[in-house]
């Protein structure tokens, strides 16, 4: 049986599921806005984690946000904070809590203002999925890009996207595509660069 040729991720090669994540969904553009809210949410709660921790707890995360609808968290009051500080099948913290309902505020105060999300995310990167060309440690952390889009995420009021965090969002939604040349997906997720 012939090994598949993945990104070299520390940890993955073995584990089914973060495989299958890997395999499936991270690199894949993601166009829709609630979707691409919900994934910086959760590379915000990833902070000073491995993203392994965030993944494996996800569904957790999706049940206690109501399923990451923005008109719902936005409503969250105190005993919804609570609620998620008691919740062991989410990472709590407050700062983290407050970063996600505050975040599901300022993207239906976008919306309101005829702003959608996504568009702004994607007109961050020229409409169309940035195709990189890394071979094994070559990956950067962050970008100048990625210091862009921190910056305009925290002009709107956005938090715990900083330029690390939003460069691995960036990763994990497609806005760049930094499979490595060697990874069977590189190719794969470049012919779906478009809409």
């Amino acid at each position: 049986m012939t090994e598949i040729a993945r990104c070299t991720w520390k940890g993955m090669n073995g584990d089914p599921f973060y495989e299958a994540y890997h395999d499936h969904e991270w690199g894949v553009p993601e166009w829709d806005s609630r979707a691409l809210w919900e994934k910086l949410v959760l590379d915000g709660f990833q902070a000073g984690l491995s993203w392994i921790t965030i993944l494996r707890k996800r569904e957790g995360f999706r049940a206690a946000f109501a399923g990451f609808d923005p008109e719902k968290v936005a409503r969250f009051d105190e005993t919804d904070r609570a609620r998620l500080m008691a919740d062991a099948g989410i990472i709590r913290s407050n700062g983290k809590i407050d970063a996600a309902i505050s975040g599901a505020r300022i993207y239906l105060d976008m919306r309101e203002r005829g702003e959608d999300f996504g568009t702004f995310l994607w007109d961050m990167v020229g409409g169309a999925p940035i195709q990189n060309q890394w071979r094994a440690g070559e990956v950067p952390a962050q970008t100048p890009l990625a210091v862009d889009m921190a910056k305009a995420l925290k002009a709107k009021g956005f938090k715990f996207c900083g330029p690390v965090i939003v460069y691995a969002f960036m990763q994990a939604t497609g806005l760049v595509n930094d499979h490595l040349t060697t990874c069977y997906r590189h190719e794969e997720c470049k012919a779906l660069a478009k809409r």
